[in-house]
């Protein structure tokens, strides 16, 4: 058999006398929410963000994403076309120092793009 524990009835006195008790400490509380001055610390959880603004977030992840992909696959290439002439990377500053010293290249100029 289960031991039941008998709880003793509250006096009415000593019901409203917690309640009073609580009342006031919501009371002061509120006080406290409404004082401009008042360094009470309120805990609250992380910021809350728009719709919008997570939906910018994402956008931007996967265009960073979709970046990364692309200069991974340049990179690629850029290595294979330097294996496949049999060049070094120094060969390549060499050449392209070499252009613009002579004046046969612009800085600024896209090769294949020169104009006559």
């Amino acid at each position: 058999m289960k031991y039941q524990k008998v709880h003793k009835p509250v006096d009415e006195r000593e019901k409203l006398r917690k309640f009073r008790e609580l009342d006031d400490a919501f009371a002061q509380a509120l006080r406290q929410l409404e004082d401009p001055d008042s360094d009470f610390d309120i805990p609250t959880g992380p910021p809350v963000r728009s719709l919008a603004a997570l939906e910018k977030d994402d956008v931007e992840a996967k265009q960073k994403e979709r970046q990364q992909e692309l200069d991974i696959a340049f990179k690629q290439r850029f290595e294979a076309l330097l294996s496949a002439y049999g060049l070094t990377h120094y060969d390549l500053a060499e050449l392209t120092e070499t252009l613009l010293s002579y004046g046969l290249w612009r800085q600024d100029e896209v090769p294949g793009n020169q104009q006559p």
